[in-house]
């Protein structure tokens, strides 16, 4: 279980179920969500554990990944790899027999990016690592659209959209937390090659940009009144965080007084109320 990542799943889920009642414009099929969550589980499983081998050298000096099982040793690599192997092959399999072909493929293409583009290529060569890598997270919006609907349209790619832009925002925090855990083991995240002032100046960008994005559902016709007052406020509450921590940043304010992971837990709030108004507007249309 733990080499699966279970708290970041979490999250994944969150922005899928949601948008299957979007596409469905009401209800989906319930056991087509089930077999969907089910088989999201597996292949973000069989991505966060390919993703601890490779990264098994690093995890053991890092404070905040020195419990993780390959580093304890409670797993060996090589049953980490057949694991990560197994779950990416059944997920496949499970997407593709029990929902359909389409969202097979995207599960499997972002359990690849996940795996190769981002772990493999950009972690440890590039601060822009988290902001493209981050497209493998966004891939739970287009699979819930076409496990209902087995296409795609834009109101996922816009959902889409706020994910990829969400992304950066939500974890150059954190990264500010435990800068030195990254600067240790040579991962250039953001926060460690920059001052906070530059990651400030960014995550804001970052931000407002992101609140645009969500807020063109509903001139597109896919939304109503309550998606957008939901977003419009969590947004603005968004903002408001973000410029707080921009000015504590340009004050020179450093340490406990930066208060940088208001903003990430804020950041896990907004996504879950954003999305589960996403779920809910088809009701109040």
């Amino acid at each position: 279980m733990a080499l699966t990542k279970p708290r970041i799943i979490e999250l994944l889920l969150i922005t899928t179920v949601p948008v299957m009642f979007l596409a469905a414009q009401g209800v989906p099929d319930l056991w087509l969500v089930v077999v969907t969550t089910i088989g999201g589980y597996l292949s973000a499983g069989g991505a966060n554990a390919l993703n601890m081998y490779i990264d098994r050298d690093i995890d053991a000096l890092m404070d905040r990944t020195s419990q993780r099982p390959l580093v304890t040793g409670m797993v060996s690599p090589r049953e980490c790899l057949a694991f990560g192997f197994a779950l990416a092959a059944i997920s496949t399999v499970w997407f593709g027999l029990l929902v359909n072909w389409l969202s097979a493929a995207l599960s499997l293409g972002a359990l690849l990016f996940y795996v190769v583009v981002y772990t493999m290529l950009l972690k440890r060569r590039t601060s822009q690592n988290i902001v493209w890598g981050g497209i493998a997270g966004c891939m739970p919006v287009l699979i819930g659209w076409s496990a209902v609907t087995n296409s795609m349209s834009w109101a996922a790619v816009i959902l889409f959209a706020v994910i990829f832009f969400w992304t950066p925002p939500h974890y150059w925090p954190l990264s500010m937390k435990v800068k030195e855990d990254y600067a240790r083991v040579g991962v250039p995240m953001l926060p460690v090659i920059a001052s906070n002032r530059v990651v400030a100046r960014q995550i804001v960008v970052y931000s407002w940009v992101m609140v645009a994005v969500s807020l063109l559902l509903t001139p597109l016709g896919y939304t109503g009144w309550f998606y957008t007052v939901v977003a419009l406020a969590t947004g603005g509450f968004w903002l408001w965080e973000a410029h707080g921590l921009q000015n504590r940043a340009k004050a020179g304010v450093t340490g406990g007084k930066l208060k940088e992971m208001r903003l990430f837990h804020w950041s896990i709030t907004y996504v879950s109320l954003l999305f589960v108004a996403v779920a809910v507007d088809p009701f109040l249309r």
